[in-house]
């Protein structure tokens, strides 16, 4: 079967960065047809930058790049510095990027290739908040029936939330955003905190990365001891979560993953519950399901592929 065609669309970070590593790894599974940035974790600058600084860690200089809204929707930018630290991509000492990033906007580039590949085979694959995805869909509303899917990592349930007590950060960043896409139609797939937080680095898995003995290996290792520390402490977890492979590791092994098909709404009025994905797990509604959001993943089939796949690189 041919690989599947995605556009990933980030905010590195760097679960993105081991996410895109994934991908990249896995030409039998997953053609990258570009990588487009937007604000999240860090400003649009730095999400941009270290898209490259992955790709160019993964060998893949020749990787298309561009840097998408600065901005969300409706609200000012909220950032998770605290977490992934000043630049994004804290712990280990990386070069800056020699290659170029490409001059047409990240939203024009997703509206441009989704007209231009056949109707039905393209996947996009948000790791960030959804503010270009949104974008694209409200200036080129012709595009929206033309995509595969969306798989992404964002919200939550049972595990409610991360930067407020409703809010996953990815949704709450900018729901109004999410919103758009959640209502858009499109077939959709949610890795939300329920399924990452099951995905928790341990000792042996990170050593598993180290083991390799290449420079990806030696990075998602060093990135992964920087970043569980914020996390351990916060949940009193053995690790941290690896949330954003989730996303590249559906598309290639569903079969990880367990979920429901329901209906899922975003929050954007509440002061309170501001971002929530308010998930009808129980199907207490009569709105129509419009996610299969996910519950379940086999962790230790997981980290062995990601260990796989990015000792390739």
């Amino acid at each position: 079967m041919a690989p599947r065609k995605i556009i990933i669309d980030t905010d590195p970070g760097q679960d993105d960065a081991v996410a895109i590593l994934l991908a990249l790894g896995s030409p039998e599974d997953i053609e990258v047809l570009g990588i487009t940035a937007v604000a999240g974790n860090v400003p649009l600058s730095l999400t941009a930058k270290n898209a490259r600084i992955i790709c160019e860690l993964a060998g893949r200089a020749d990787m298309r790049v561009f840097a998408g809204c600065d901005r969300p929707l409706a609200h000012t930018l909220v950032t998770a510095e605290h977490v992934h630290g000043k630049t994004g991509l804290d712990g280990p000492q990386m070069d800056d990027p020699t290659m170029p990033l490409q001059d047409q906007h990240a939203v024009d580039f997703i509206i441009e290739t989704l007209r231009a590949e056949p109707v039905g085979t393209v996947t996009l694959c948000p790791l960030g908040p959804l503010t270009n995805i949104a974008t694209a869909f409200q200036r080129a509303p012709d595009i929206i029936p033309r995509v595969q899917e969306i798989v992404l990592m964002g919200g939550a349930y049972f595990e409610v939330g991360n930067i407020t007590p409703a809010a996953e950060f990815n949704i709450y960043v900018d729901p109004e955003a999410a919103a758009i896409v959640f209502k858009a139609g499109v077939p959709l797939v949610v890795m939300p905190l329920d399924v990452t937080h099951k995905a928790l680095t341990t000792r042996p898995r990170v050593e598993a990365f180290r083991a390799l003995g290449t420079r990806p290996g030696h990075m998602v290792a060093e990135w992964t001891d920087f970043f569980e520390r914020f996390d351990m402490e916060k949940y009193g977890s053995q690790g941290a979560p690896l949330h954003d492979p989730c996303v590249i590791a559906y598309l290639i092994e569903p079969g990880l993953f367990t979920g429901r098909y329901i209906n899922v709404e975003i929050e954007t009025v509440s002061d309170l519950t501001r971002g929530m994905t308010v998930a009808d797990w129980w199907r207490v509604t009569s709105r129509a399901p419009n996610a299969m959001f996910m519950g379940g993943i086999d962790a230790d089939a997981f980290y062995r592929l990601l260990v796989s796949r990015i000792g390739r690189l």
